[in-house]
């Protein structure tokens, strides 16, 4: 990195309310030098629990050069304090950043109060970190009386500006929740905002260039260093709509047997871990990492994360947007894999919350893109998996788990949906309600965005659509209603767009489906 990238970098950190730690960390002993500007890429918080969170960073002097660390482990110290001076210093400790993890550190420190904010920072050699804030959750036998987060997806560094970050780093939330797409894997796409830096991933460096390059954007650092992340993916950190060990072109030389594609899908998923604040048990073993993961906001909210890439059986039909096949309604396909759709049901049963959220990746509810007697859907999302959809559903009817709420991302566009007993059927009872976020910057086609608004008359359970606006969603929720505000930009194509509301809908409490503000 030059050193007026470096300048500008800092700048920008400064900007979005990111603060330059100036004194060292107490007791840490006398420095080491290390080479460049190692914190480059931030800093980071995740997966709160009401004693403990996860804290986050990579040592990486020439982030898209591969790092430019020496071979070697290098010692870090972090601190986390209730105070953003470290004053009041309430725990510290070492990590080793290890060559082998691209030297990022993943500590974890516990015995934190729930409920409470703190600040953390941390240092290598003579360097001091910019300074995090994050917060832990309640715990777990509390009564919180509200509970403020955002959920984002879909963030391709080509489709344009992060804007919508800048926009989360200012909110005051508990923690955003990330359901995919993180990265890109393609190729550089001419006539683009911004420039990809090399051709489609596969190699180990190179999904750690990718990740190093989306982590240089500043309002994406900033949002990082705000509040705490929860993380699942989707495919583009892997292969676009790959299925377990399926890619997506299974006929092209460059894909070869599963076996040479597990290899690349564990490449890609280590280099996942160690760009993100996750914790030491979802670091990948190969090509397999158990990401999917329950977190519960005392009685108010119990969360679901889902993972729907790593398990799943093929798309049907070919995969596509197109009339179902025999294969999209076979009981054996699935999405989620057996065991995983048994643990989110039994946790759903079991749940004693107000608010029951599905965090997950593709738009759960029936769509119809074709107007008229004609059906075409997309294959790719849970309408390629009827039969699987339907036992949720159907327990969803049956056992009636408090107030089910879907948050999904994928699609690039925004939308609101009634879970319906039966789709085929409009009468037929509302079960749950499902919140699809837009993108980050990633574009939805508008030849496809008129045909999504031609057939709605056709989706009487779509309450809501617009495919033209980037940003997240903001929900809070409390002990009568939970509402989820869309927050958008009006361009991503230049940086620093201001974030508004676009619509804003609510779900009472006791009574799925939902209502516009």
């Amino acid at each position: 990195m030059s050193a007026t990238r470096q300048r500008v970098a800092r700048r920008d950190l400064l900007a979005g309310g990111v603060v330059l730690a100036s004194a060292a960390l107490g007791g840490c002993g006398a420095p080491a030098r290390v080479p460049g500007e190692v914190f480059s890429l931030g800093v980071a918080s995740g997966d709160p629990l009401p004693d403990s969170v996860v804290l986050w960073t990579r040592l990486a002097p020439e982030p898209l050069a591969g790092g430019g660390m020496p071979p070697r482990a290098v010692e870090v110290q972090w601190e986390i304090a209730e105070d953003e001076g470290f004053r009041r210093v309430v725990r510290r400790g070492t990590e080793w950043a290890v060559p082998e993890l691209a030297h990022s550190v993943h500590a974890e420190p516990g015995g934190l109060r729930p409920g409470a904010s703190y600040f953390y920072r941390f240092r290598a050699g003579d360097q001091i970190s910019p300074v995090g804030r994050t917060r832990t959750g309640p715990d777990l036998g509390s009564s919180p009386g509200r509970l403020r987060l955002a959920f984002v997806s879909c963030q391709d560094w080509q489709g344009g500006y992060y804007s919508a970050y800048r926009g989360i780093a200012g909110e005051d939330l508990e923690f955003v929740l990330h359901l995919g797409d993180y990265i890109y894997e393609y190729a550089p796409r001419p006539g683009s905002p911004r420039q990809h830096d090399g051709p489609e991933l596969d190699s180990l460096e190179s999904y750690r260039n990718r990740h190093a390059l989306y982590r240089t954007d500043p309002d994406l650092r900033a949002a990082h260093a705000a509040h705490p992340f929860v993380l699942t993916w989707d495919d583009h950190e892997v292969d676009n709509n790959y299925a377990n060990d399926i890619p997506e072109d299974t006929t092209g030389p460059a894909q070869g047997s599963r076996a040479e594609f597990l290899n690349r899908r564990a490449r890609a998923y280590q280099a996942y871990y160690e760009h993100l604040p996750l914790r030491r048990s979802q670091r990948p073993a190969g090509p397999s990492a158990l990401l999917y993961r329950r977190l519960r906001f005392g009685d108010l909210a119990e969360f679901a994360v889902l993972d729907t890439r790593q398990y799943r059986t093929d798309q049907p039909c070919g995969d596509g947007m197109k009339p179902r096949c025999a294969a999209a309604l076979d009981p054996a396909a699935t999405m989620t894999g057996p065991v995983q759709e048994r643990w989110l049901l039994e946790g759903l049963d079991r749940s004693g919350a107000r608010w029951n959220v599905i965090a997950q990746q593709t738009m759960f509810a029936q769509y119809d893109f074709a107007a008229g007697p004609d059906a075409v859907f997309n294959l790719d999302q849970w309408d390629g998996y009827v039969a699987a959809r339907a036992r949720i559903l159907g327990f969803l009817a049956q056992r009636r788990p408090p107030n089910p709420v879907v948050l999904s991302g994928d699609i690039h566009s925004s939308w609101v949906h009634d879970l319906k007993a039966d789709f085929a059927d409009p009468r037929s009872a509302t079960v749950g309600t499902e919140f699809v976020g837009t993108s980050i910057s990633s574009r939805f086609p508008a030849s496809l965005s008129s045909s999504v608004t031609a057939a709605l008359a056709d989706n009487p359970h779509t309450r809501f659509f617009n495919g033209d606006l980037r940003g997240y969603i903001r929900c809070d929720a409390d002990r009568q209603r939970w509402t989820s505000a869309f927050r958008v930009v009006d361009t991503v194509l230049t940086p620093g767009a201001a974030t508004r509301t676009l619509a804003e809908f609510t779900v009472e409490n006791g009574h799925p489906g939902a209502q516009r503000v």
